[in-house]
């Protein structure tokens, strides 16, 4: 009888973030391809999570008591946590729950593909430590979060791998339903990925950093001779694109897509833009995918370790203005076919690297099974 190995998968899941939802699609996906799995993911959205993947099981993790939770760790064959940046302050602890429960009931962890900071808390610094040296198998996806893990006194092996969205596969997406919203694919279309300010700019008012962006949206129309298509990554992105479109004066050359879309989808979508300027990291990890050339707009480490692994220039955070921007757009664009050039050198390797966690968990699970017998499904 083939063995049918139990795993759990515990992340910033439930349909909140289409980056999110990637990064489990990557990880379930790989699972299939390598081992006779029946996988239950730990959600805030049992319901779309079933609706979105192919999974046996979703339970409402954040609902659940650690009395309740408990038996839903103990019949599994490994606890997987991660991927993704959720080991930072005022979450790590909340996801760190289940971890400890698995260790203190013996059941094994991977910790796959994780960012982690901005950690200041003590409390959250002390529980990652220790969650983390227990772990059975430690990936992190970039080299902020390795070193981060080193400087909290993590002494457990780090491997350095890469973020499982990198493998998605694009469909293709309706046209006629993104035409409803306003888009004419006859003209030049330029993607733009835009969310609250964030760490690149804790200070800045925020009307002044709508009319910050507005401006380096209408010098694209206006340089580019395109329409704007503003992409959320998350329901909020939605506020926030509106928000600059309405300090524009190119304003009807822009639309914002209102519609629930897949990974899938807006990867696919993005196969149509001439070129991407964007702040979310699965926004540009998108582009990467279809090949579409980029810049990235300040806003926060985690988009470092992805811009350094394609050999891209890194923006700086902290203060910046409208002439930075519009020159660091300019640059882009007219070397646009030079950054094609360095996302297809780069990004096999980055695959790669995505496949090392899947790699590592598959050769855990078969030396652990040898003459062992599965867990009652």
């Amino acid at each position: 009888m083939q063995r049918v190995f139990q795993i759990g998968i515990s992340g910033s899941y439930g349909g909140m973030n289409l980056g999110d939802e990637a990064i489990l699609d990557g990880i379930v996906s790989q699972l299939r391809k390598s081992l006779p799995v029946q996988i239950t993911v730990f959600s805030r959205n049992p319901a779309d999570t079933l609706s979105r993947h192919d999974v046996e099981r979703s339970i409402p993790v954040r609902e659940l008591t650690r009395k309740e939770v408990t038996p839903e760790i103990q019949r599994l064959d490994l606890f997987i946590i991660g991927g993704g940046g959720i080991f930072f302050d005022g979450e790590a602890e909340r996801f760190l729950r289940e971890v400890f429960i698995a260790q203190e009931i013996g059941v094994p962890v991977a910790v796959y593909a994780v960012s982690a900071g901005p950690l200041i808390s003590r409390s959250a610094r002390e529980a990652l430590r220790r969650a983390m040296n227990a772990a059975d198998i430690l990936t992190v996806r970039d080299r902020q979060a390795y070193r981060l893990l080193e400087d909290i006194g993590v002494t457990k092996e780090i491997e350095l791998t890469a973020d499982p969205a990198l493998l998605l596969k694009h469909v293709d997406v309706s046209l006629d339903r993104v035409k409803a919203e306003g888009v004419e694919f006859e003209r030049h279309l330029v993607g733009l990925s835009v969310r609250e300010r964030g760490p690149a700019a804790p200070d800045i008012d925020p009307e002044d950093y709508y009319t910050l962006l507005a401006n380096a949206a209408d010098y694209i129309a206006d340089r580019l001779d395109a329409d704007l298509v503003f992409v959320p990554m998350e329901r909020t992105d939605i506020q926030h694109s509106h928000a600059v479109v309405a300090h524009m004066h190119n304003a009807s050359r822009s639309e914002v897509l209102r519609r629930e879309y897949s990974p899938q989808e807006i990867l696919g979508l993005l196969g149509h833009f001439e070129f991407a300027v964007g702040m979310r990291l699965h926004f540009l990890i998108f582009a990467a995918l279809r090949g579409v050339p980029f810049t990235a707009l300040p806003y926060a480490s985690k988009v470092t370790g992805f811009l350094q692994d394609l050999n891209e220039e890194v923006p700086p955070l902290g203060n910046f203005g409208i002439g930075q921007l519009i020159a660091r757009i300019d640059l882009s664009w007219d070397t646009r076919k030079e950054i094609s050039d360095r996302i297809a050198a780069g990004l096999p390797n980055l695959q790669e690297r995505a496949r090392k966690t899947n790699q590592l968990i598959v050769e855990f699970l078969k030396m652990r099974a040898g003459g062992s017998t599965p867990k009652a499904a």
